[in-house]
């Protein structure tokens, strides 16, 4: 039984998976926009929001917590001025998914996954 067992192994081994993560959300703060997967948009989703979250905290230990996952300097920094600026006055909710339709090559549910405006 699989109670109260949070997230999705997507075929992978536990450090290959949390360097995807890594990747990806270092990829959506940089660009604000993302193709990929639905499954692993889910994922990447709320991983993004709390490092978002930490940026509207500021201070020199949100900073150490956000570079500890973000592997950008030059992405910490604009999470920690821009998107903090951006979102000063929202609660959350700070992402949002389109569904694009199935892949080409292997029919996967692909999404568009982008920071709010």
């Amino acid at each position: 039984m699989r109670h109260q067992v949070s997230g999705t192994k997507l075929s992978r081994d536990s450090g290959h998976r949390q360097a995807m993560f890594r990747n990806l959300v270092t990829d959506l703060l940089h660009y604000e926009k993302i193709v990929t997967t639905e499954a692993k948009a889910k994922e990447v989703r709320g991983l993004a929001e709390k490092m978002i979250t930490l940026g509207k905290k500021g201070g020199l230990h949100s900073r150490r917590q956000a570079l500890a996952f973000v592997a950008d300097k030059e992405v910490v920094e604009k999470v920690l001025t821009d998107l903090a600026k951006r979102y000063a006055e929202r609660a959350g909710g700070y992402t949002r998914m389109t569904k694009l339709g199935p892949r080409l090559g292997d029919a996967a549910s692909m999404v568009q996954l982008e920071l709010v405006k």
